[in-house]
């Protein structure tokens, strides 16, 4: 079923609760209303496909159309007798869909416990937690072509993931409504806790032996602890992307900074903790205006009620400045900032 809205109010669609609304909003809840919605577009150059709003920041009215995916469902099928499929709309929530699998005892997705956001966005993002990315799990997506409404199934190399990015993010970008993504779960597999946090709480725990419900638990306690409930206080989560740097620049660093945070190198590349930066910079729990830093995550930016997109980007600008003077790293923003109709690269 298709539903339209004029003028709509979006402050209870973004994770931030800025008060925008955008020109039109389209809800659609099956694939076979996609032909219809898509001949229907009257500007097919200002459209935004909408998940759960939970990595956007909107700095001011949207004024053209805002697809919002309602496709809902979760269906199983056996591949081998230790491999699961699940396919799942785009409009359910990810964590019911974690789970949903924890509780069936599918290996795979529980480090990806209490990620805000719908499944739909999920590939969109790659998005990924204590030692696990989506790409480690998912096998293939259906998307419909906005352009001409066909029907494409994406193979997992077709994605292109990479740390917090995929073809939906560049050369796809709001081409492709997604209405499926499929799942490769494991039923006789191996826990990931090799992730800092996560092996120190189950030593803290004495959980030797951890179960699977036993690390969803431990990976929402965790994130509970540090990150701020977008709905009580508004706010995207981690706001800027943990920089790499080349071995070269990481002994530079290194040498200045003996206690840097940084993570294991992948690709001959070292991944540098965005919020010790930011930390170091003196800017933890730091507040202007309605705008701030979390107190126990530098990275997170919130806002304590009444701010605009304007201010949340200028404040996300002012930090972005102060490290690079610095550090030297220009820190890249996670969340997808559309500012007057179109994408923010800050």
């Amino acid at each position: 079923m298709i539903k339209k809205y004029e003028k709509f109010s979006l402050k209870n669609y973004n994770s931030f609760g800025i008060d925008v609304k955008a020109r039109q909003l389209i809800t659609f809840s099956s694939e076979e209303d996609i032909p219809h919605l898509i001949n229907n577009l009257s500007e097919k150059e200002n459209i935004l496909v909408l998940g759960g709003g939970s990595n956007i920041l909107f700095t001011n009215d949207y004024n053209g159309t805002i697809i919002k995916n309602e496709i809902k469902g979760i269906n199983e099928k056996q591949i081998n007798e230790n491999e699961i499929l699940l396919s799942i709309g785009a409009g359910e929530v990810w964590d019911d869909v974690v789970d949903y699998a924890v509780k069936r005892n599918y290996f795979g997705i529980e480090n990806l416990s209490l990620i805000p956001g719908s499944v739909g966005a999920a590939p969109i993002q790659n998005i990924g937690a204590y030692g696990v990315e989506l790409k480690d799990v998912i096998h293939s997506l259906d998307g419909f072509s906005i352009d001409n409404g066909e029907k494409r199934i994406f193979t997992l190399d077709e994605c292109k993931f990479s740390y917090r990015d995929s073809i939906f993010k560049n050369e796809l970008k709001e081409k492709i409504i997604i209405t499926k993504v499929n799942l490769r779960l494991i039923t006789k597999g191996k826990l990931n806790t090799n992730y800092l946090s996560l092996k120190n709480y189950l030593i803290e725990n004495n959980l030797t032996a951890p179960t699977l419900s036993q690390i969803r638990e431990a990976v929402i306690n965790i994130r509970t602890s540090k990150l701020p409930d977008p709905k009580k206080l508004g706010n995207a989560g981690s706001f800027f992307k943990n920089p790499k740097v080349t071995k070269k620049e990481f002994d530079e660093l290194i040498q200045k900074y003996p206690n840097l945070s940084y993570f294991i190198p992948e690709d001959g590349l070292y991944k540098i903790s965005a919020g010790w930066l930011i930390e170091k910079c003196g800017l933890k729990g730091i507040r202007k205006g309605n705008v701030g830093t979390h107190l126990n995550q530098a990275l997170v930016i919130v806002n304590y009620g009444g701010s605009t997109g304007e201010e949340i980007l200028k404040f996300a600008k002012n930090i972005q400045t102060k490290v690079f003077n610095e550090f030297g790293i220009l820190l890249e923003p996670e969340v997808n900032i559309i500012n007057n109709n179109q994408q923010e690269y800050l």
